[in-house]
């Protein structure tokens, strides 16, 4: 077919398939840089948490031995942390807290400590170089004192109702119920990270093989739907940005501040709900006004641009009617418009995370993954939602409430933490969850969030574009009949 016919030519392809093949390569590589070591280690889940003291064990006087029993199921142990209690005194001689594999007799740690400088409550960490034996080996937590005397030594505390999986608490020879107040931790590998490149060449190979198919089938003329979303987009590319000028325009029409209204609007709900959440439920949250106006940004622009998509039909009628353009443009107009918004809100949400002391990092570059995924989740489902309100108009009034119901499952204003364990599924199944929690970590902690944050914030917005194109494609003959 000629280049009219097909939109492109089959130079203009191969240069722009080439471009595509080359900036998946520049990706690859400097994602690997920026993800750091979170694409191939993270916090161990077996990590043991230190549990909250109600009891003494017993003092350590010249004799006495306390001495834990655990299994860790950790790959990589890094530390390991006791607490004290002192009696409200200044105590005296030499503590020695070992931890023995019980398996092999080998003595992990050996180390003294001086009485006299444990305070009450006081928590001793001992770090450890690259320690990968230990996983699934049965370990020894034993702390005795050579010199101590009675009324003059320290005593590790331990919580009386506390059960540790695999673990028995010992003293002076006789097991004890409760658990001593310790805690260990480090990491575990990645699977997925430690053969990124692997993966990174089997992409390379899918994304080629379909590079190769395309070129193929547009030789020979055959349809692709991926070939007919190209060429609708270069030849609609004017109407597009006309659509998308007239949608943002629109929002701001006879406003004093204008677009300014996108930059202060996000700062305004933070204040707001800032003040509320911080003085009447005080949530211990690090970094709380940037936790806070980050899930307010993302789930913003999810609402407004899910709104926006839902009359994006309907709202054309007179258009749609009068001029052929390929309907799935009008919803992406919408899409692509509030994205325009959600831009300048980042303005306000890195100022507020400088003043608060978050300086920027390169993890802050990682941000744009978790944003393009909201977009193509946001487009597939206002592409569903345009097509239901064809043909249903109640959908705007029930989208409102389903919008508040979304808004207080996700954790924008409150920590996962508070939720029971019978709720956690309501945060599983919630895709702005995914996209809040990539975002703060980059800009809150500095570091990329784990590979399967990538592959689940991918997998529901590719899942929700596929159903919401799908339904869309199979109603939109019939749109003009409702409208």
């Amino acid at each position: 077919m000629s280049k009219t016919q097909q939109g492109f030519s089959s130079r203009e392809l191969k240069k722009i398939f080439s471009i595509v093949f080359v900036a998946y390569m520049v990706l690859a590589v400097t994602f690997y840089f920026l993800a750091g070591e979170q694409l191939r280690f993270r916090d161990s889940r077996g990590n043991i948490e230190m549990p909250v003291a109600n009891a003494a064990t017993v003092e350590l006087t010249a004799g006495s031995v306390v001495e834990q029993q655990f299994t860790p199921k950790i790959q990589i142990f890094e530390q390991l942390s006791v607490q004290w209690g002192v009696f409200n005194r200044v105590n005296h001689g030499t503590v020695n807290v070992q931890l023995v594999n019980m398996a092999t007799q080998e003595v992990l740690l050996d180390q003294n400590l001086q009485a006299d400088q444990i305070t009450e409550g006081q928590v001793t960490t001992f770090d450890f170089p690259v320690l990968e034996t230990v996983c699934n080996a049965p370990l020894a937590l034993r702390i005795t004192s050579p010199d101590a005397v009675a009324g003059d030594a320290l005593t590790p505390v331990m919580k009386t109702d506390a059960t540790l999986e695999n673990g028995q608490l010992y003293v002076n020879g006789q097991a004890v119920a409760g658990e001593l107040a310790f805690s260990a931790t480090g990491r575990d590998y990645i699977w997925t990270g430690l053969h990124y490149w692997q993966f990174a060449a089997v992409g390379a190979a899918i994304l080629a093989a379909l590079l190769l198919l395309l070129l193929h089938k547009h030789k020979t003329g055959k349809k692709s739907f991926i070939l007919n979303a190209m060429i609708a987009l270069r030849r609609y590319r004017f109407l597009i940005k006309q659509l998308v000028d007239r949608d943002f325009k629109t929002k701001y029409k006879r406003s004093v501040l204008g677009v300014f209204w996108s930059f202060l609007n996000p700062l305004l709900n933070m204040l707001v709900q800032y003040i509320v959440f911080s003085n009447l439920f005080r949530f211990d949250i690090p970094y709380f006004p940037v936790y806070l106006l980050c899930g307010n940004v993302i789930f913003n622009y999810f609402s407004e641009s899910c709104g926006m998509a839902l009359n994006s039909i309907t709202g054309n009628a007179s258009l749609i009617t009068k001029v052929y353009m390929p309907k799935y443009i009008y919803p992406l107009t919408r899409i692509l418009s509030s994205m325009i918004n959600l831009l300048i809100s980042l303005i306000p949400l890195a100022i507020v995370a400088l003043i608060m002391g978050l300086w920027p990092t390169k993890a802050y570059i990682l941000v744009i993954y978790p944003l393009i995924c909201l977009a193509i989740f946001c487009l597939g489902l206002g592409m569903l939602l345009a097509s239901a309100m064809v043909f249903f108009r109640d959908i705007q009034f029930l989208w409102g409430v389903l919008v508040t119901i979304w808004m207080y499952l996700t954790p924008i204003f409150y920590p996962v933490s508070i939720l029971e364990e019978h709720l956690a599924w309501v945060v599983n199944v919630n895709p702005l969850y995914y996209y809040v929690t990539f975002a703060r970590s980059c800009l809150i902690d500095g570091i990329s969030p784990e590979p399967i944050m990538y592959v689940k914030c991918a997998l529901f917005a590719l899942g929700t574009l596929i159903v919401g194109a799908s339904v869309f494609k199979k109603t939109q003959d019939r749109f003009v009949l409702y409208l």
